[in-house]
């Protein structure tokens, strides 16, 4: 089951760069190696992040030291009730001779060498910023100044802001199916770390400390050849296309699958969602974590690994537990891997 001399050299080489990139991510990012390791497999899966945590937690120096270690440029925009399409494109202002002038906005301030773009609090943005953001992610390209801009290599990470609910807008269905997976971003439970976060000077200066990340480690303009590479070489068997099918008829329809959660009527919970599209970027998770864990072949522990992250957003449920999302979505994909025989 280990990667042999096929792909080999390939394929083995890069997963080195791409466990150098967790390690130099780990130096700065405490505590967070389930973070990491899934910001690390979307980022070998070309997929869009969604970010989740509170404030002051790390989402941004998370970013920040895995935009410096993949090479390119990175950009942010502060999520904010007055933001228009237009302040993505656009930096529209007077300059130093006192005559308007207009130059490119965060998104198109590097061009092509795009790499990373963060939106910060995306949920206190209008819908119409929704809208281009969703084309940027889906087809790598917005127009602006009359012509086209691509971005060959931009990978989108946003965060939530879960805490306020005034002056917010819900991203739509069709938004957070774009991305990738959401991640959750936690304080350590590690005393040593807690204390290292609190204490040790050297976390107080982020920008100095992402200057600790050493950068480029792996290639940013060669990342889209390789995810290809690795959903090519990396195999799941017969056993496997039948365990994912039967996971995802659980969390479709869970009453008629046995499944049960406290306090929830089954009949009515689940409304929609767990698409094909959904199960493809499952299954190019699962691909790329048996890759990162020097295996040819998925195994059920690679499905289980990647699946809340991937799967809980695009299982839409009755609005009466929409509050309880959370909890009941972690419930319910516990629950179909209990029901689920693995192969």
């Amino acid at each position: 089951m280990k990667i042999m001399p096929d792909n080999d050299a390939t394929l083995a080489d890069w997963r080195g760069r791409a466990l150098e990139l967790e390690h130099e991510i780990g130096k700065v990012v405490l505590g967070q190696e389930r973070a990491v390791r899934l910001v690390t497999i979307a980022v070998f899966a070309r997929g869009h992040v969604l970010l989740e945590g509170d404030v002051g937690v790390g989402k941004t120096t998370l970013l920040q030291a895995m935009a410096r270690a993949i090479g390119g440029a990175f950009a942010r925009i502060e999520g904010t009730i007055d933001l228009m399409p237009a302040d993505l494109v656009y930096d529209a202002r007077i300059g130093e001779d006192g005559r308007p002038r207009v130059d490119p906005g965060p998104l198109l301030r590097h061009g092509k060498e795009l790499t990373v773009f963060f939106f910060n609090e995306i949920n206190r943005a209008r819908p119409q910023l929704h809208s281009m953001l969703l084309r940027v992610m889906s087809e790598g390209s917005v127009a602006a100044f009359g012509r086209e801009f691509q971005f060959p290599y931009l990978q989108v990470f946003a965060d939530r802001n879960r805490v306020e609910r005034e002056e917010t807008f819900e991203l739509p269905a069709a938004a957070r199916d774009r991305f990738f997976m959401e991640v959750q971003v936690t304080t350590p439970q590690d005393d040593r770390l807690r204390r290292s976060l609190i204490f040790d000077p050297r976390f107080h200066d982020t920008v100095s400390l992402v200057r600790e990340v050493r950068e480029a480690v792996v290639d940013h303009t060669a990342l889209g050849s390789i995810a290809k590479t690795i959903q090519h070489s990396i195999h799941a068997s017969d056993a496997i296309e039948a365990y994912t099918t039967r996971l995802w008829d659980a969390v479709r329809f869970p009453e008629r699958n046995g499944i049960s959660v406290e306090g929830v009527a089954m009949d009515r919970l689940v409304k929609g969602g767990a698409s094909p599209r959904g199960m493809s970027y499952l299954v190019r998770a699962a691909r790329v974590r048996a890759w990162l864990e020097g295996r040819d072949m998925v195994v059920p522990e690679d499905l289980r690994a990647v699946f809340p992250e991937v799967m809980a957003h695009r299982i839409f449920f009755d609005a009466v537990y929409e509050l309880r999302r959370d909890t009941i979505a972690a419930s319910l994909c516990r629950a179909a891997f209990e029901s689920v025989p693995a192969p």
